[in-house]
C-alpha cells in the first residue's frame, strides 16, 4: 500500500479511473436510471469533465517520466479541481438541507403561474428540477453528498501525487 501512494503512475491512474467512474454513474443515473439533474448537479460535473482529460495527461507525463516539476503541477491542477468540486458538492448539499438558498436559475419549486411565465421560463432555457429538493439519497447522502466524498478521496489522491512528485526530485 505504502509503495502505491508512493507512485505518481499509480496515482494518476487511480485519478482517471476514480474521476471516470464518478461522472459515469452520475451520467448513468441520469440517462438510465431517469434522475433529471438540476442546475446545481450539472455545475457539480463541470470539475470532472476538466478533470478526465487532465488526469489522463497527467497519467501519460507519468510513464514518460516528465520532470517532477511538471507532474507535481499536474496533479496540483487536479487537487484544485477536486477542492472545486467538493466545495460544488458542499454548497449543493446545503441547499438540499435549507441551509442556504440557491441561486435563482435553480428551477422553480412550483409551476409557472401564467401561460407567459411558462413561455419565458422555455425562452430562457430548460428550468430542470429545483435544486433544493434532493431526488435521492442512499445512507442519508444525496447526489451532492456522495459527490463530496468522491472529490475529498480525489483531492487527498491528487495531493498525495503532488508528494510523490517532489520524491522524484
Amino acid at each position: 500500500m505504502a509503495a502505491l501512494i508512493r507512485s505518481p503512475r499509480a496515482l494518476a491512474l487511480i485519478l482517471l479511473v476514480a474521476s471516470a467512474a464518478t461522472i459515469l454513474t452520475f451520467l448513468g443515473y441520469e440517462h438510465i436510471g431517469g434522475y433529471e439533474p438540476c442546475a446545481l448537479c450539472l455545475r457539480e460535473r463541470i470539475p470532472y469533465y476538466i478533470a478526465l482529460p487532465l488526469a489522463a495527461v497527467t497519467l501519460a507525463a507519468a510513464f514518460v517520466k516528465a520532470p517532477p516539476p511538471l507532474l507535481a503541477l499536474l496533479f496540483g491542477l487536479l487537487t484544485l479541481l477536486m477542492l472545486v468540486s467538493a466545495w460544488l458538492g458542499i454548497y449543493h448539499a446545503g441547499v438540499e438541507w435549507h441551509f442556504w438558498e440557491g441561486p435563482a436559475t435553480c428551477g422553480a419549486t412550483s409551476g409557472p403561474s401564467s401561460a407567459g411565465s411558462m413561455l419565458n421560463s422555455l425562452q430562457a432555457g430548460h428550468v430542470g428540477p429545483s435544486c433544493d429538493e434532493a431526488v435521492w439519497r442512499f445512507l442519508g447522502l444525496s447526489f451532492a453528498g456522495w459527490n463530496v466524498l468522491a472529490s475529498a478521496f480525489l483531492f487527498v489522491v491528487a495531493f498525495l501525487g503532488i508528494k510523490a512528485s517532489a520524491r522524484k526530485a
